[in-house]
Order: structure tokens, then C-alpha cells, then sequence
């Protein structure tokens, strides 16, 4: 016959049990909890814009590793940079310029085609840009500012040489130090340095286009 289990071993299955059952009801958190962040891109057009009958080519921008990130980078003081905690943003900062570009010379309905670099138009000209800020800034202030600056030139691709140069930058304040207000200020940065750059290509790039040889 066999003996009855000691009480120490009843005790030690009782209390594994208990933790495989809670492992069960108390799964760790999933990373879809995080919230995700996607700024909308809306450009009203300028009537002051010309309208053109050239092609522009987009080139994805230059960024450094440490700003192209889908976390929400900030900037409490000086040199030091953290990060917003459990919260992402939908797409990388890079693709979010390049699209709110294209998205506003699209719409503006001005420009006879623009695309991608390397979606196979026949371009004249080749926007270049740079992304070289996109944190929340506190810089002594209560409440943080959407720091964006981008580097932009344009290039007459028959001669390879550079049309126009400039540098676009935004410092929208936040209403709050809350990071649903500090996307809304990130939001209308990126949208006024869309529309900014959008009527600068236009307008340089039809400078040049009108002073080219057999044009008058």
C-alpha cells in the first residue's frame, strides 16, 4: 500500500498549481498596449502658387538614427534626450516629412507630377532634404515646443545643379505637458513646414524653369 504524500509536498503542488493558474488569468501586458501616435497631413494651398508643367522626384531625407525612431524623443535640458514612455509614433518622423511633402504638392493640384525617387518619372527636378530635429524641446520652459528643422535643396537634374537652398524650421509650443498635446503640436509643425516647403519648390523651381534656355 502505498503512503500518504507529507504535507510539505501537497502543500508545494497546491502552491504551483496556484501560480500556473494565475499565470494563466494574468497575462504579461502585450506590446499592442502601446499607445501609437499618426499626425494628420492637411496643407491648405497657397493661390499665391504657381502652377507648373515640370516633374519633381522626392528623395527620402537624410536623419540620424537618433531622431528617425517611432519613439516620441524629448529634450528635458541641454544635451540630454529620453524618450515618452509607452507611447510610439505610427510611422518613422523621415517618412512623415516626406509624405506630408508629397501630400500637399499633390493636393495642391499645381505641379504637372511629382512621386518618390525611384518611382520611374521622367523628373526635372529633385527635392533633397535633410531632417535635422524632430524632439519636444524644453529649454527652461514649463511646457515643451514640437522642434522640427529640415534641410531642404533643389536640383535641376538635366545639370545637376542646385536651384535653391533653405532651411525650414518650427517651434510650436505645446498646450500642455501632456504627450497628446505635445502630437498636436508635432502635427501642425509638420504641417506648416509641408506647406512652407511645398510653395518654395514651386515657386523656385519655376524661377529657374522660366530662365532656362529656349523658354522665352
Amino acid at each position: 500500500m502505498s503512503r500518504p504524500a507529507p504535507a510539505r509536498l501537497l502543500l508545494t503542488l497546491a502552491t504551483a498549481a496556484l501560480l500556473a493558474g494565475c499565470g494563466v488569468l494574468n497575462p504579461p501586458k502585450p506590446e499592442d498596449a502601446v499607445v501609437r501616435y499618426a499626425p494628420l497631413h492637411h496643407v491648405e494651398t497657397d493661390p499665391a502658387w504657381p502652377q507648373v508643367d515640370w516633374q519633381l522626384a522626392l528623395t527620402h531625407p537624410d536623419v540620424a538614427s537618433s531622431i528617425d525612431t517611432l519613439r516620441i524623443v524629448v529634450r528635458p535640458r541641454g544635451n540630454e534626450l529620453q524618450v515618452y514612455k509607452g507611447v510610439r509614433w505610427a510611422q518613422l518622423p523621415s517618412g512623415m516629412v516626406i509624405d506630408g511633402v508629397l501630400q500637399a504638392l499633390e493636393d495642391s493640384d499645381r505641379i504637372e507630377a511629382v512621386a518618390r525617387q525611384g518611382s520611374g518619372i521622367a523628373a526635372d527636378y529633385r527635392l533633397v532634404l535633410d531632417l535635422r530635429r524632430f524632439e519636444a524641446v524644453y529649454g527652461g520652459d514649463p511646457l515643451p515646443h514640437a522642434d522640427i528643422e529640415i534641410s531642404a535643396k533643389l536640383l535641376h537634374v538635366g545639370t545637376q545643379s542646385i536651384v535653391a537652398s533653405r532651411i525650414f524650421s518650427q517651434a510650436i509650443a505645446a498646450g500642455s505637458p501632456g504627450v497628446n498635446d505635445v502630437v498636436s503640436a508635432f502635427e501642425t509643425g509638420l504641417n506648416r513646414n509641408s506647406g512652407d516647403i511645398a510653395g518654395w519648390v514651386l515657386v523656385e523651381g519655376q524661377r529657374h524653369h522660366d530662365a532656362l534656355p529656349g523658354r522665352r
